[in-house]
């Protein structure tokens, strides 16, 4: 597989998001499935796992620890901080944010201990705190670079400004954002702009719209009732409905190339720019091999924009996240 840029790290093209192996999907994958499918992405070329602590929580990170072993020396793990988990460990959504500096010791050495790993290579903060000034978090993220116990440091849903300033306190290799055909926000915010700018990589989370740009979804039916898409906008029912049918598009003008409707949409977030590293997560084997081979589709600038016209952000209906998720993303 091609590589690509996230700062100073040298990654595959696409990573791989371990979050539904244990965390806001279902049903839930069996461990020796997701071990299995870890274990193959690494024979197909992937070298960027993600995950975070609040995943499970705690769980993910000992899944993909024990998963990765074998292969420590060729792979990069990113893990995430910053979400207030507490005594919540077992409440459906963490409480809030925390991203003191004492927090952020103590959540980096909790993950590199639940990784079974002495460096983590790529350290998020999952969530901006507005009760933290960035630059007291990101100073705390560089004193573990410089204790030699982090790589290089991420921002998750970070506006273009605090983007800018954290920067400005250490080196940022990656900033991880919602992005698909049918999730633009970074396109207007400026945060692609600033990436471009500063050489920050980008790293797009759900870049098959939570499974629904695969055209697999045709239904909520064979969704559990705790499943995390049902508390999401665009998958209420009338607005479903009516996304269901951008997807039909999607899946035409697949067939007509030849590939699937997944491959399609990975391959058009592949095509803004070589400093974007999409992490679809699957906990299939069958799947993770689509996905990959979606790394090889070449599109002209026509087919690039024709995509992008037929899942405008003014087709899409609903919003990405409900109001008490949209305001934990920095604006």
């Amino acid at each position: 597989m091609q590589h690509r840029k996230l700062g100073s790290l040298d990654v595959s093209a696409l990573g791989l998001g371990c979050m539904g192996m244990t965390h806001a999907y279902s049903p839930a994958a069996d461990e020796s499935g997701s071990l299995g499918t870890l274990a193959r992405a690494v024979e197909l070329g992937v070298t960027l796992f993600d995950t975070a602590e609040v995943y499970g929580p705690h769980t993910n990170e000992v899944l993909v620890g024990k998963g990765l072993k074998p292969w420590r020396d060729q792979i990069l793990i990113a893990t995430k901080f910053g979400f207030t988990i507490g005594d919540a460990a077992k409440a459906a959504r963490p409480s809030g944010t925390d991203s003191r500096p004492e927090n952020v010791r103590a959540a980096a050495e909790a993950s590199l201990k639940r990784l079974g790993v002495e460096v983590i290579d790529l350290f998020y903060q999952h969530r901006v705190d507005p009760d933290v000034p960035i630059e007291d978090t990101v100073g705390a993220m560089a004193d573990l670079v410089r204790q030699g116990k982090v790589r290089a440091l991420g921002l998750s849903e970070a506006s273009a400004a605090t983007l800018r300033r954290a920067h400005a306190v250490h080196p940022i290799a990656a900033i991880q954002s919602e992005y698909s055909l049918w999730t633009r926000d970074p396109e207007t915010n400026g945060v692609l702009d600033t990436c471009r700018e500063l050489g920050i990589g980008f790293v797009p989370f759900s870049p098959l719209g939570r499974g629904a740009l695969t055209g697999a979804l045709k239904n909520l039916d064979g969704l559990a009732d705790n499943d995390f898409r049902r508390g999401l906008p665009r998958f209420q029912a009338e607005n479903f409905d009516a996304n269901l049918a951008l997807v039909s598009a999607l899946e035409r003008m697949a067939a007509e190339k030849g590939v699937t409707a997944g491959q399609l949409a990975l391959a058009w977030v592949l095509a803004q720019g070589d400093f974007i590293v999409p992490i679809p997560g699957t906990t299939k084997i069958t799947n993770l091999e689509k996905n990959v081979a979606a790394a090889d589709i070449v599109l002209s600038a026509g087919e690039v924009k024709e995509l992008g016209d037929l899942l405008s952000p003014d087709k899409v209906k609903g919003e990405r996240y409900p109001e008490s998720m949209a305001k934990m993303a920095n604006k």
